[in-house]
Formats: C-alpha cells, sequence, structure tokens
C-alpha cells in the first residue's frame, strides 16, 4: 500500500520539477539574460550575414546604383560647375586675391628660386646657380654637420647615382618639394603639437582633426586643393604638408609630454617660468623625440610628393607616373630605384641626426661634453670652405655644372630590366596566370559580387549591423553618416567595389601578418632578420610598389591588391609581432608549466591575450591597403580610384573624381573608426 501511495503522489507531481536554487547563484533566467548579454554581438553579425545571403540571392542585381564611366549625377554636373566658379573666382574674389593668391605665388615663388638655384636653368643662364658639383659636396656638408660621416657617404654616393640613372633634375626637384614642405611642416608643427602637450583643451579639440588627416587615403587630397590651388608646385606642397603633418604633431605632443614630471617639479619649485621650462627643460629633453617626429614627417612628404605629380607636382614622380602608363616597366623600375634610394637617404640621415641627438642631450644632462667637440668643429668648418669653394666651382665653369652624361646607368638598367621582366612574365605566365585567376574567382569575384550586387538599402543596413556588432553605437553612428556621403556622392556600387578589392587584400595582409608576426613575437632571432626588412619595406613610398605588381601581372585589378598587399603587410606584422610580445611572461611561464603545447601556447594563450594588438593591425594594414588600392587606379585597379584619375586626365569628369574622392575619404573614415572601436572595445574586455 505504500508503494501504490507513493506511486501515486509521485504521478501527481509535475513532469518537469524546477531545478533547486543555489544559494548565491543568478536565477537561470537571469543566466540566459547575461548569456544573451555577452553574446548579442556575434548573434546579430551572424544574423546580419544571414539575412544578407537570402537577400542577394533573392535581389541580386537590382537596385545596385551602377553607373556607366561617362555617365554623371547631378552632384557631378554641380562640383564641375564649382570648379568652373572656382577658376571664375581667381580674377575677381576678394578671398582668392587676398589669401589663396598670395599663398600660391609665395610657394611657387619659393620653389621656383630653389629650382633656379640647383636644379633648373634660371633666365640668362644655360645651367642652374649652382652646379652638381656644389650641390653633392653641399648636401654632404650638411649631412656630415648633423648625422656624422657614414650618413654623408650615403648621401654622396646615393645623389651620384641620381645623376648616373638620368633623373638628376627630378630628384633634386623631390628633394626640393620635401624640403620646403617638411620646413613648413616643421614651422607649423612644432608649436601645436607643444600647445598640445601643454593643454588639454588643444589636444581634445585637435586630435580629431589629425585623426581625419592621417585616415583619408593619399589621393583624397589632391582634387580639392587643385580645386583651390590650381595644378603645380603650390597645390603638390600643400598636400604634402597636409598629409606629413599629423605624424609630427603627433611625435611632438607625446615627447613633451613625456617628460619626467619630477624634473618639471624641481624646476618650478626653483621658480622657473613656463617658457624657460619649455625652452630649458622640455624641449632639450625631448630632442630626439622630435627629431624622429622630424623623420616620420620626411618619410610622409616624400611619398606624397611622388603621388603629387597626378596634379602637376615636379620630382621623380612624373617619370614614374609616364612609365606606368605606357607600361614600360624598365623606365618605371630605373625611376622608382631613385625614388627608393632617396628614402633610405632620407631615412638613415634622420635617424642618425635623432641618435646624436639623443647622445648630445644625455651627456648636456651630465654635465659634459662631446669627445673630441674642438677636432669635430675644425672639421664642419674645413667641410663649409670647401663646399663654398665647391659652389663657387660650379658656379663659374659648365663642366662642373652640368651633370656628366656618363657613366650612365639609367638606360642599360631600364633595358636589363625590361628584358628580365619580359622573360619572367614569359617563363612564369602559367603560374602568375594561376594565382591572379584562383585569387579572383575565388576571393575578388564573390565578394565583389556580394558588395556590388547587393540592393544598396540592403547593403547599408549589412555595413550598419556590421559596425553595431564589432564597433558598438559610436561606430554606427558614424558608419550612418559615412553611407550617407557615399550615396549622396552618387558612387555607391563603384565604392562597393572599392570595399571588395580592399577587403580582398586586407584578409591576405592579415593572414601573412599573422604568421609572420607570431614567429617573430616567439622568436628573437626571426625578429631581428625580419624587422629590419620589413623596416626598410615600410621606407619605400606607395608609388613604388606599383612597379613590380604591373611588371608580374599587367594593368588589373589584382595588380592593385598585389600591390596593396605589399604595402600592408609591414606594418601589420610589426603590430602583430610587438602584441604577442607583450603578453605578460608570467602568464607564458605558467602556461609552459602546465604543459602547454606550442600551437595550444599560440591559439589559446598569446593570440587571445594579443587580440587587442591584432585587431589594431588589421586597422592599420586595411588604411594601408585602401590608400594604394585607390592610387592601383593608376594600373587598372578600377574603382574610385580610376575616377579619380579620369577627373585630372579629362576636364568634363573633373566633377565625378572630385566625387569619387569625397567617397575615398567616407569609405576609410567609415572603416578606420569600425575597426578602432573594435580595437578599444577588446582592449577593454
Amino acid at each position: 500500500m505504500s508503494t501504490i501511495a507513493g506511486a501515486r503522489e509521485r504521478a501527481a507531481e509535475p513532469a518537469t520539477r524546477p531545478p533547486t536554487a543555489v544559494p548565491g547563484e543568478p536565477a537561470p533566467r537571469e543566466k540566459a539574460g547575461a548569456l544573451l548579454r555577452r553574446r548579442w554581438r556575434p548573434l546579430l553579425l551572424a544574423a546580419v550575414v544571414v539575412v544578407w545571403l537570402v537577400l542577394w540571392a533573392v535581389l541580386k542585381g537590382t537596385q545596385t546604383l551602377e553607373l556607366g564611366g561617362a555617365e554623371k549625377t547631378g552632384v557631378h554636373l554641380w562640383l564641375n560647375s564649382l570648379r568652373d566658379a572656382f577658376d571664375a573666382a581667381r580674377t575677381n574674389s576678394a578671398f582668392f586675391e587676398y589669401v589663396v593668391q598670395p599663398i600660391t605665388d609665395g610657394i611657387n615663388g619659393l620653389v621656383t628660386f630653389l629650382q633656379n638655384l640647383f636644379s633648373q636653368a634660371p633666365a640668362g643662364r644655360p645651367v642652374p646657380q649652382v652646379g652638381w658639383l656644389g650641390v653633392v659636396v653641399l648636401l654632404a656638408w650638411v649631412t656630415f654637420a648633423f648625422a656624422g660621416l657614414r650618413s654623408m657617404l650615403l648621401v654622396a654616393a646615393s645623389v651620384l647615382l641620381f645623376g648616373f640613372f638620368g633623373y638628376w633634375q627630378q630628384s633634386l626637384d623631390t628633394l626640393i618639394v620635401t624640403f620646403v614642405a617638411v620646413g613648413l611642416c616643421t614651422v607649423l608643427g612644432l608649436p601645436l603639437g607643444i600647445w598640445m602637450a601643454r593643454s588639454r583643451r588643444a589636444s581634445t579639440a585637435i586630435t580629431p582633426v589629425l585623426d581625419l588627416m592621417q585616415t583619408l587615403p593619399s589621393f583624397a587630397y589632391l582634387a580639392p586643393l587643385a580645386l583651390v590651388f590650381g595644378i603645380g608646385p603650390a597645390a603638390a606642397i600643400i598636400t604634402t604638408i597636409i598629409y606629413a603633418l599629423p605624424p609630427l604633431v603627433r611625435i611632438t605632443e607625446h615627447g613633451i609630454r613625456n617628460v619626467s614630471p619630477t624634473t618639471l617639479e624641481a624646476v618650478t619649485s626653483m621658480g622657473g617660468t613656463a617658457w624657460q621650462t619649455l625652452t630649458k627643460v622640455q624641449l632639450p629633453m625631448s630632442r630626439r623625440t622630435i627629431v624622429v617626429g622630424i623623420n616620420q614627417s620626411t618619410m610622409a612628404a616624400l611619398s606624397m610628393a611622388t603621388i603629387a605629380a597626378l596634379i602637376n607636382g615636379p620630382g621623380l614622380g612624373q617619370p614614374v607616373l609616364q612609365a606606368l602608363q605606357s607600361l614600360d616597366v624598365g623606365s618605371a623600375f630605373v625611376s622608382g630605384l631613385a625614388i627608393v634610394l632617396m628614402a633610405i637617404m632620407l631615412d638613415r640621415t634622420t635617424t642618425a641626426a635623432s641618435e646624436r641627438s639623443s647622445i648630445a642631450a644625455r651627456v648636456q644632462r651630465g654635465g659634459g661634453a662631446l669627445r673630441g667637440p674642438r677636432r669635430r668643429r675644425l672639421v664642419v668648418v674645413a667641410g663649409a670652405v670647401i663646399a663654398a669653394i665647391a659652389i663657387y666651382l660650379s658656379h663659374s665653369y659648365l663642366t662642373l655644372a652640368q651633370f656628366p652624361a656618363s657613366p650612365n646607368l639609367g638606360s642599360p638598367l631600364a633595358t636589363a630590366v625590361s628584358t628580365i621582366v619580359q622573360w619572367i612574365v614569359t617563363t612564369f605566365a602559367g603560374f602568375t596566370g594561376w594565382l591572379k585567376d584562383t585569387v579572383t574567382a575565388l576571393l575578388v569575384n564573390p565578394l565583389e559580387s556580394l558588395l556590388a550586387q547587393s540592393p544598396w538599402w540592403v547593403l547599408a543596413f549589412v555595413l550598419l549591423g556590421v559596425a553595431l556588432a564589432l564597433g558598438g553605437l559610436r561606430a554606427a553612428a558614424i558608419t550612418v553618416v559615412c553611407e550617407a556621403v557615399i550615396l549622396g556622392t552618387g558612387l555607391w556600387n563603384e565604392s562597393m567595389k572599392t570595399l571588395a578589392t580592399t577587403l580582398v587584400a586586407t584578409l591576405l595582409v592579415v593572414l601573412v601578418a599573422l604568421v609572420i608576426g607570431v614567429w617573430m613575437g616567439r622568436n628573437k632571432l626571426a625578429d631581428s632578420v625580419i624587422r629590419p626588412i620589413l623596416d626598410a619595406f615600410q621606407t619605400i613610398p606607395s608609388f613604388v610598389y606599383l612597379v613590380p605588381a604591373l611588371a608580374l601581372f599587367g594593368p588589373t585589378r589584382f595588380t592593385a591588391i598585389v600591390a596593396a598587399f605589399a604595402y600592408g603587410v609591414p606594418i601589420a606584422t610589426k603590430l602583430v609581432a610587438d602584441g604577442i610580445r607583450g603578453v605578460s611572461p608570467v602568464t607564458v611561464e605558467a602556461s609552459e608549466s602546465m604543459g602547454t603545447t606550442s600551437w595550444q601556447m599560440v591559439s589559446k594563450v598569446q593570440l587571445p591575450m594579443s587580440r587587442a594588438a591584432v585587431v589594431l593591425a588589421a586597422n592599420q594594414g586595411l588604411l594601408y591597403v585602401l590608400s594604394m588600392v585607390v592610387v592601383g587606379g593608376l594600373v587598372g585597379g578600377g574603382g574610385l580610384g580610376y575616377l579619380v584619375v579620369s577627373g585630372f586626365s579629362q576636364s568634363q569628369l573633373f566633377g565625378k573624381g572630385l566625387a569619387a574622392g569625397i567617397a575615398i575619404t567616407a569609405l576609410g573614415v567609415m572603416l578606420d573608426r569600425i575597426t578602432q572601436h573594435t580595437a578599444a572595445r577588446l582592449g577593454r574586455a
């Protein structure tokens, strides 16, 4: 009976009992809510992708806002009329007469004066005022005075090679544009960086502007500044200044702000004024950092000065551009090699100058003096006398003014390169063709179809959902604004094609950066061997990467991807390596003591703990790739870059090219903000 009664009682109970709550633990519903709050981002991302694929399959090819090559929207026609209005206003506008024109005339006059002095013959003379001998000796002496003997030898050899390659005048013009731009950057950037270091409000207000200036691809600067300042040296130098100013300002602010607070307090307690603190303590103690900022500004200026050939900027960019347009790989290689030599020369010289200033600052703080200062001063003075004699001789004698015609290294080298490239292309045509076709078929075409063949409103919501899932509300808000700008330009479809190419190249960059970066982060020997190579590649201006890519793959979208990949890998790889190395050694040792394998260490410990650095590497790689992809419009890359180039070459398409520059800007800002907010969120996690 008791058994039957117990069975009846159990039968009367509910089929499922609520689990017994454990004191101190959240209820099941609370657990589910907490789990949903933690997982809503990947769930939202998955839902967005699924809905996107379904709608793409159903609505593919409709409402894509595709625009023909010669078609123009009302915005493009308005921008054309704006260009005409700017041209008309140059003669009767007070702003142009009293602001723009004096700036243009001043910069053009300075460049013309320096060209007549060093690179081009002025009126009434068959050669410049200072001939080749005077230029070589003068540059060598200045380099020795600031950077030392090794840098002097490097500069002298590099400058002579410019002439032997057949690009003496163009090389000096590039140096003139670079030096003028860096000089103006220094005049503007040092006070701005000091102000930002001493005022939090100034830093808060100016930092977003610097972010925007560094985010914009270089192509985006060209059309708007050409609209205001016309084409020529002034527009090229102002464009270069805008591109090269942010690193100098940021590094100067960093150097001033990182001066020891104890030292500043000691100076203040001794009654030092703000001016004395700045000039006697902060600037001397941050001198090396400021010189590093000048180094970074110089490299950015050189990169932009070559691209400014599109707006008739003088220098080596002109022969590179002409060679690319005519598919003359040999000439493009030689002129590109001259740019690379100049980049190495400027980088090594400014780096040596920063190291020398660091030694001088340490000795000065220690109350000592550099060894042999008297001997060095005598050598510098003797060098000045020799430079003055060389300048006089090169001014007076034609043979010392005109660069000698022999030895001529440029033409034979160009011929040899063309022959070698032709052999490589013929021999490895099967492999290069297979690689190009495989990547295009498996990655580029499917992604471009997804992006460019989706209805614009579907993709707009997809990008918004991705921004919200990865970066949060701020990234989503910025995405909405950028999408509106891209729609307003009338180039939504071309922007999505550019985005597809950018994402493919970025994916390849991140994959390679992860493999090599993890290896460098875990192996000091590998880091010591690979990092100098990456540093060397990072000094090469973006224009130059187009040359080998064009030689191997011809004028196609894949050429732009290859050049963008080569341009983006160095910075992304170094960031990944630094992130892996930054993982706490205590954590690594604890994992090793538990018998963790190398693969488990990388996948379970080091990569998860350095995920913010990995996302930052993806961010920087993406921005480098985007800037290179649009430059790839010169070699058949298509998309927005091609429209920018068309806008410069065809007057009726200027408005469309300017709109493409605006779309590039919006695309760059959107991608940057999404990845930056993602990195910041992961860093807080």
